[in-house]
């Protein structure tokens, strides 16, 4: 933790545990550096931590800050901590605009149409986050989660410059294994604009 930079705003898609570790969110809020932002219906879970300034939005909501603005959007998926609060608080994306450019992280999320929606509101992003891992067996995750070729297809229905692949490589969710999302992402990606980094390393997007 002593070695991160400053963040100034940490984005959470949903209440799933891999999503939101209270652990890792009250050390950041006891840095007093960031700003967290959460889909509707989530703040309760932050407030009763101390987790805070945050703001909860919705589908549609948009949050202005320093400079850059954060709006919610639509995501194919679902919440729950326990048995008895399943979809009680929302799930969503988010596309953050600063300075004319935009960034859209589509959190969890299967695939839908909601990606046509983002172009035509938005526009297309010089950047997309996008989820490629815990997809088999399809019969059962492909409500929730994406496979790396309909990934492919977001990114291209976006109009991406560049897509990053997200969710995979830490946890092992599902039936795919750990390494399996990014070797099958690689098989099928058009070229070397969806991008497929370790953690830890980093690229300059220009």
């Amino acid at each position: 933790m002593d070695d991160l930079p400053d963040i100034d705003t940490v984005l959470i898609s949903h209440n799933h545990y891999d999503h939101l570790d209270l652990q890792t969110l009250r050390q950041l809020a006891a840095r007093r550096r960031s700003t967290f932002i959460v889909a509707a219906r989530g703040a309760g879970l932050l407030r009763s931590q101390k987790i805070e300034p945050f703001y909860e939005l919705d589908w549609g909501e948009s949050v202005t800050l320093s400079g850059f603005t954060v709006h919610g959007v639509p995501a194919l998926h679902f919440s729950a901590r326990g048995i008895f609060d399943r979809n009680k608080a929302l799930w969503c994306g988010y596309a953050i605009e600063y300075s004319g450019r935009l960034v859209y992280f589509a959190g969890d999320t299967s695939f839908g149409g909601h990606f046509a929606q983002i172009r035509e509101r938005f526009g297309s992003p010089p950047l997309a986050l996008l989820p490629i891992g815990a997809y088999e067996p399809r019969w059962f995750m492909s409500p929730v989660h994406m496979a790396p070729e309909e990934a492919v297809r977001a990114h291209e229905i976006l109009g991406a410059k560049t897509s990053i692949a997200i969710h995979h490589g830490t946890f092992q969710l599902a039936g795919d294994g750990i390494d399996t999302p990014q070797r099958q992402l690689m098989a099928c990606r058009r070229d070397h604009s969806f991008l497929i980094l370790k953690n830890g390393q980093f690229a300059e997007i220009p």
